[in-house]
């Protein structure tokens, strides 16, 4: 089993390679698509290409598309989301909660959820109640 390693192996130093030559290399035959007319492409023999009109109006559709996709997933995270006066908000069945009484008087707490009593006793308390 080989070990870890956060610096690249040959292989994918291979393919990031080539995926940096090919981004540059499409970018160049979209630059010379969109803004060399038809007529010099004809001339030097290249006739299948598509409308210049998708040369626009693809790069739009796509940012139309992500920010649609990161709206709806917002969206999405508010529907599904719990109302604040739900009783799943406040614990769940994966809430850690330890017994004080079996650690030592000098032990460090361990980390733990606070149940929403403590908490409100914590943050609300009156002066005067101290």
């Amino acid at each position: 089993m080989s070990e870890s390693s956060p610096s690249p192996s040959p292989e994918r130093a291979i393919y990031g390679f080539v995926l940096y030559l090919a981004s540059f290399l499409g970018l160049g035959l979209y630059v010379v698509w969109a803004y060399i007319p038809e007529s010099w492409l004809h001339a030097v023999g290249l006739t299948y290409w598509p409308q210049k009109y998708w040369a626009l109006a693809a790069p739009v559709y796509i940012t139309i598309a992500i920010i649609f996709i990161l709206v709806f997933y917002v969206g999405l995270n508010f529907t599904v989301t719990a109302p604040l006066d739900s009783v799943h908000t406040l614990t769940d069945g994966f809430a850690k909660q330890w017994r004080h009484r079996d650690l030592p008087t000098s032990a460090i707490p361990p980390l733990e959820d606070i149940h929403v009593s403590i908490v409100n006793r914590r943050l609300y308390r009156q002066e005067s109640q101290e």
